[in-house]
């Protein structure tokens, strides 16, 4: 090991967290698990919450098992999914459990924002998606109903930013998480004086604005004494898990589209700067913060939540069943024409994802899908359509031909999903690595202490660690 450099990687999912190892030796990454913890919304008095304290816990016990392995860490990354924030107050405490962006109090926040101000005019300054989870709605919902919360805060700070704070006790809002919430000029790539003016909420509450690629600060001494680490530089990376895998995507070159596939599917092409038209605008591509000054112009989908949903109703009757399980059955299905639109709000937290499936498969005069693999062909044949629409909304858009989809993340593991996007596309989808989000968070850390010259080399040195596999349409 003394031969290689180690570094820690963090990384917050809507449904688990986990902490890696990564090492360098000069050539090659490796990559290890060391902690995996669930992460799941907990549902209180009518709304979802994200148990901050609990989550926070998992990292310190990470650390821990870090520590115990005797080596000297280089840096500690963090992403998160996008979005959601917390209140600390003048003290330092957190003030309540951040809300989960699947709250049902987000479209009413929506709604009302609306009546106040144009999207249209917002879509001007900030290039981002109409999605009534964004930021600024829920901020607004705070304003409005929840003042004497934001009274009482001195800081408003993105998840991964908060993670950074109660680790290093520094307090900075990084770009790419903060480009998700509808908050930034995308041109000026600072935050919108006009947007917070909307809101009502003061700039100041924000924490500096920095870079991937930026150091923190170090562990605290109550960290350090706490978990047994040394004195290690916590790093801003791409924070949001979006921004660093597509960081840590070795694209085949500008033409290639990138596809992020977890719970929530994200499908877009890496620019130099935002598109923002009335054609954008018509087809609701976002324009976010992306590594090195990097745009990411993309599309939020549905992912992969509807088929992990269907999987945990299953389970209640068959605890054993599996993905392999549930995608042998869907090519067995006997009747494979089943098809949902997995953006419609039915499949955003129901709570029975199999009734809801078949609901909406009936309501749209497909037939009732009663079987599991027929179910499950709805959930194959819904997604792999929107990628392929979307697909072709961006070569429009950017007036490019895309050469193939690179596909990145947990969806790459379900060769069914592959063959599927990749005949309903008609494009060759190139897949690799699975780990993108922790490659991207990796590769940040190094630039950020010299190991690294730029991000083609980074990626150069993603293809010569991980298998890269092809699917031809």
């Amino acid at each position: 090991m003394s031969n290689k450099t180690a570094y820690l990687a963090f990384d917050y999912g809507a449904s688990s967290g986990r902490l890696m190892l990564v090492t360098y030796d000069g050539d090659k990454l490796e990559l290890e698990q060391i902690h995996r913890f669930p992460n799941e919304p907990v549902w209180m008095n009518g709304h979802f919450y994200w148990d901050f304290p609990r989550l926070f816990h998992e990292m310190k016990q990470g650390l821990k098992k870090a520590a115990r392995l005797g080596i000297e860490i280089a840096g500690i990354g963090i992403d998160t999914w996008g979005v959601d924030y917390g209140y600390v107050d003048a003290d330092g405490c957190l003030i309540s459990n951040p809300f989960c962006y699947r709250d049902p109090k987000n479209a009413q926040a929506m709604a009302e924002m609306d009546e106040k101000w144009d999207f249209a005019e917002c879509y001007k300054i900030a290039g981002i998606q109409k999605i009534d989870f964004n930021t600024m709605y829920q901020l607004y919902y705070d304003v409005k109903h929840r003042k004497y919360v934001v009274d009482a805060a001195e800081s408003v700070l993105f998840m991964p930013d908060l993670f950074a704070y109660y680790l290093t006790g520094k307090k900075v809002c990084e770009y790419s998480i903060a480009s998700t919430g509808q908050l930034l000029d995308a041109k000026s790539r600072e935050l919108s004086d006009k947007i917070l003016e909307e809101i009502g909420i003061d700039k100041k509450m924000f924490g500096t604005m920095v870079q991937p690629g930026t150091i923190i600060g170090e562990l605290t001494d109550e960290i350090m004494e706490e978990t047994g680490m040394k004195k290690v530089p916590v790093i801003a990376v791409g924070s949001h898990d979006t921004a660093s895998a597509v960081c840590g995507t070795p694209l085949a070159g500008e033409d290639s589209i990138f596809l992020s596939s977890g719970t929530w599917a994200l499908i877009g092409m890496e620019l130099p700067e935002p598109i923002i038209s009335e054609e954008s605008y018509e087809y609701n591509f976002t324009n976010e913060g992306g590594v090195e000054g990097t745009i990411r112009f993309l599309k939020n989908i549905t992912g992969l939540w509807i088929l992990q949903q269907l999987k945990k109703k299953w389970n209640e009757t068959e605890p054993e069943l599996g993905f392999p399980e549930i995608i042998a059955a869907a090519r067995a299905a006997e009747r494979k024409h089943f098809t949902i639109d997995p953006d419609q709000d039915v499949f955003t937290a129901p709570m029975n994802m199999v009734k809801a499936v078949q609901d909406y498969c009936e309501a749209n005069g497909q037939g009732r899908p009663e079987t599991m693999g027929e179910i499950a062909m709805a959930a194959y044949n819904g997604l792999a359509q929107k990628i392929k629409v979307h697909a072709e909304s961006l070569e429009k858009l950017t007036g490019k031909t895309a050469t193939d989809i690179h596909m990145v993340g947990g969806g790459i593991q379900d060769q069914f999903l592959c063959e599927t996007l990749a005949h309903e596309s008609g494009k060759v989808l190139t897949t690799g690595p699975i780990e993108a989000a922790i490659c991207g968070s990796v590769l940040m850390q190094m630039k950020a202490l010299g190991q690294l010259n730029s991000l083609q080399e980074g990626r150069d040195l993603i293809k010569r660690s991980f298998p890269i596999k092809q699917y031809q349409p």
